[in-house]
């Protein structure tokens, strides 16, 4: 019977870091690398032996730069890889090497240990096997397989009995532990009465995956667990079938077939090259491949990820032209929010999106708002100050050329950059000005003669009435104005794509517009 673990998944919110530790640390292989099933916008990476076998595998949601979550009730608390009992020496010094928190080697249920985490802080044991192993790569003292996982409960006796259905049996009680066995791996679920419940978020597992011989083992499954309100149905994940459910204390587990497997899609000397996009979002995968957040693996080029007041994120295209559009969204949107958008202006541009600092009801904005009229005054210089040194930070840090940048804003992040325009003069050359209004009362007179502004109103948005003070204040700086209203709202619009794209080709070309 096909019994043990298929894989673990849990959330990170740093891509390059996930990679460089999995990858380049430990040795895995990136085996895959897909938008998410449940959420395209969402990059999930598959990491495990050289062709992704089930019980090798260790998944990661991308929650790039999202909040913490916590480790409590309800939820897995560590993974175990095992490796050769003799490399843990080994280990300890590459971890020591690497700067990577480690401690042990230890005693834990009768096994030699050693204890690591990762850059998101989950704990990952390596556990000395003595037994003959396959590497996954050419590494050979890689991770070869999981060797288990620990869930904390509140009833642990529960939990124990709700993992047994999945080809697991009780092998032994030590502490506050009871140990179950599978043919090829362990759960422990360990007695955690009165510890604080789990918190969703980066650093968090989200669940463990148990092997299903084929597809009607998951429908049985189903059928069993039919009184249980959590359980789903049967979900096609193209690399196998599968269904969740949370045992009685919360934690979530996943039943998945081995097959089809990792190769239906690409050769298995080339898993994980390339980004697929679900069926179900084929028509939007191009802004998808541009949304994604970008990694290199271990030895690849990669740019150098700077520390400046504001979360960023670049796209850099497969034939970047040098020019670099630096976007700033709208409220409640984020960094890549706009990339699809701007590709599509200039397919052959990097892209930095920025997200705002500022929040409102749980939203990121870029300075705040007394009501849907009346703007902080205070917070909108702070926040102009803030992202001026961003930009000086960004263009000596990544060395982009200050004459090939052009800076596009929606709405809020628009405004930021009509105010900026005044507050901070010469530092933007180009701007797009998506939806834009007069948020600075009693703005200062700035000289814009160096400035080239395309500001597009929607003839149809309740806040255009607003924009014509902008408008008045651009002009008599001096900038370089191109201001047109659309047949749109507030929303943006194709004829803002079309005008944008045109206008920005033009200034690139130094053509009048």
């Amino acid at each position: 019977m096909t019994t043990g673990i298929h894989h673990v998944t849990a959330i990170t919110r740093d891509v390059q870091k996930n990679v460089d530790f999995y990858v380049g640390f430990l040795g895995l292989k990136l085996v895959k690398q897909t938008g998410g099933y449940e959420d395209a916008e969402q990059l999930h990476l598959f990491y495990g032996d050289a062709t992704g076998t089930p019980g090798s595998l260790i998944t990661f949601l991308v929650w790039q730069d999202g909040a913490a979550g916590r480790v409590g009730l309800g939820a897995l608390s560590e993974i175990a890889f095992s490796v050769p009992l003799t490399s843990l020496g080994e280990w300890l010094t590459r971890a020591m090497t690497a700067g990577i928190p480690v401690t042990g080697p230890s005693r834990e249920l009768g096994e030699s240990t050693l204890r690591l985490r990762d850059p998101d802080g989950i704990v990952v044991k390596l556990v000395g096997i003595d037994a003959r192993t396959d590497p996954p790569v050419g590494d050979p003292i890689a991770p070869t397989r999981i060797h288990g996982v620990t869930i904390l409960s509140e009833d642990a006796q529960a939990t124990a009995e709700f993992v047994s259905r999945f080809g697991y049996e009780e092998d032994t009680r030590d502490g506050p532990f009871i140990r179950l066995r599978s043919d090829r791996d362990v759960v422990d679920v360990r007695a955690s009465a009165g510890f604080v419940p789990a918190v969703p978020g980066s650093g968090m597992f989200d669940h463990v995956a148990f092997r299903a011989p084929d597809a009607e083992a998951v429908r049985q499954m189903r059928l069993e667990l039919r009184d249980n309100d959590s359980v789903t149905k049967v979900h096609d994940r193209k690399y196998f079938l599968s269904l969740y459910v949370r045992e009685p204390m919360g934690a979530l587990i996943e039943y998945a077939t081995d097959a089809p497997g990792f190769t239906v899609d690409e050769d298995a000397d080339h898993l994980g090259e390339t980004l697929m996009i679900p069926a179900t979002d084929a028509a939007r995968a191009a802004d998808l491949r541009v949304q994604l957040p970008q990694f290199a693996l271990p030895g690849e080029e990669r740019r150098p990820r700077r520390d400046l007041p504001f979360i960023h994120r670049f796209y850099t295209p497969d034939d970047p032209d040098g020019s670099v559009l630096v976007l700033l969204h709208g409220t409640g949107g984020d960094e890549a929010d706009l990339m699809p958008f701007a590709a599509r202006l200039n397919p052959r541009a990097t892209l930095l999106g920025v997200r705002g600092r500022s929040t409102e009801e749980g939203t990121a904005r870029w300075f705040r708002r007394l009501n849907f009229v009346a703007y902080d005054q205070e917070d909108i210089r702070a926040e102009a100050r803030a992202f001026a040194a961003f930009v000086e930070g960004a263009i000596a840090g990544y060395a982009l050329d200050p004459d090939r940048m052009a800076f596009l804003g929606y709405s809020n992040g628009a405004n930021l950059l009509a105010a900026i325009l005044r507050l901070h003069p010469g530092l933007l050359r180009r701007a797009i000005l998506m939806r834009a209004v007069e948020t600075l009362e009693n703005a200062p007179k700035a000289d814009l003669s160096g400035a080239d502004v395309l500001l597009l109103t929607g003839a149809k948005d309740p806040f255009a009435g607003m924009t014509p003070a902008l408008e008045a204040s651009l002009t008599a700086g001096g900038a370089t104005l191109d201001a047109r209203s659309i047949d749109a709202g507030h929303e943006i619009s194709d004829e803002d794509q079309r005008i944008a794209a045109m206008w920005l080709a033009h200034i690139e070309e130094g053509e009048p517009t």
